[in-house]
């Protein structure tokens, strides 16, 4: 069930959980880029709630974030990587080594930092070469995509569609450099993206920091290019489960990118936020290309 409080007081509260110190009234303004009435106002709340006390979140105030906490992460992990050839006909994309650690090594410690244990990956192209993740992750359970060779990503979604609610969902193949872009607690459904003023790749349009149009290439303000790193609370997963369903038994559903459900398709059903980061979180690695230029072992 989600909690009662109001969007400042979350983020404020949020914003001591990952401070390493406490923070001054003045530090919070810098940080959440509000002002500092807002500041004042929201931390005297806090303040009477009990969830705060000199710049420190108390026992009482994690207490008020608990129905916030994310409580599990899928990974989407079933594709051929055709992009990623001639690496990928003997090993899953996600394996792939960069600098010597598998992709999605890094995004699987992130996901344990930010406190979360529960982990799924769905799995369909040489399934079984995942299995070498449970020596250094026990904790991972695998969702079998049977369908992976001959459906959209959607297929995955479908096999995973009952683990959405308070949930990440990652694409596998990120390099990341920040871990912190996954956290404990999530206010709100959103899904991640990069500020651009044009891009040819996946991109959304946002008003009022809601997403309101997904396309393939874009100009103009508000445009963001997708990350494909999303967040769902518990009422958005629960419709996921069934709108997933839907749209992938309607017709041409198979052919569909499973994120198109909550943002083309059934898009009048949620409010899906942007969260904002940048090219130096976390890289995409697309292409043999791409994987030699940042790993200088693949140009041989």
């Amino acid at each position: 069930m989600q909690g009662t409080l109001t969007r400042k007081q979350f983020d404020v509260l949020e914003a001591m959980t990952q401070a390493d110190a406490p923070l001054t009234q003045r530090d919070l303004e810098k940080k959440l880029s509000l002002s500092l009435g807002t500041i004042n106002r929201t931390v005297k709340e806090l303040t009477d709630l009990h969830y705060v006390q000199k710049g420190t979140i108390t026992g009482e105030g994690l207490a008020a974030l608990e129905p916030y906490r994310a409580k599990r992460a899928v990974f989407i992990a079933a594709g051929f990587g055709t992009r990623l050839v001639p690496i990928t006909f003997n090993t899953p994309k996600p394996l792939v080594r960069v600098h010597g650690e598998r992709i999605i090594d890094g995004l699987l410690d992130a996901v344990l930092a930010a406190g979360i244990g529960e982990i799924y990956i769905v799995r369909g192209y040489l399934a079984e070469q995942f299995d070498q993740l449970l020596y250094k992750y026990p904790m991972i359970r695998f969702l079998e995509n049977p369908l992976y060779n001959e459906a959209n990503n959607i297929a995955s979604a479908m096999v995973a569609r009952y683990m959405l609610s308070d949930a990440y969902v990652l694409e596998a193949d990120f390099v990341i450099s920040n871990p912190r872009v996954i956290r404990k607690y999530q206010y709100a459904s959103n899904y991640l993206g990069i500020a651009r003023d044009r891009t040819d790749d996946w991109c959304v349009k946002t008003k009022n920091g809601i997403i309101v149009e997904e396309s393939v290439g874009g100009t103009g303000p508000d445009l963001f290019q997708m990350v494909g790193i999303s967040y769902w609370n518990e009422a958005d997963g629960h419709r996921l489960s069934a709108d997933i369903a839907e749209v992938y038994a309607s017709p041409g559903g198979k052919e569909r990118y499973w994120e198109q459900v909550p943002l083309v398709y059934r898009k009048d059903h949620y409010n899906v936020e942007i969260r904002t980061c940048t090219d130096e979180d976390l890289i995409e690695i697309d292409t043999f290309r791409e994987l030699k230029a940042i790993d200088k072992t693949y140009d041989v």
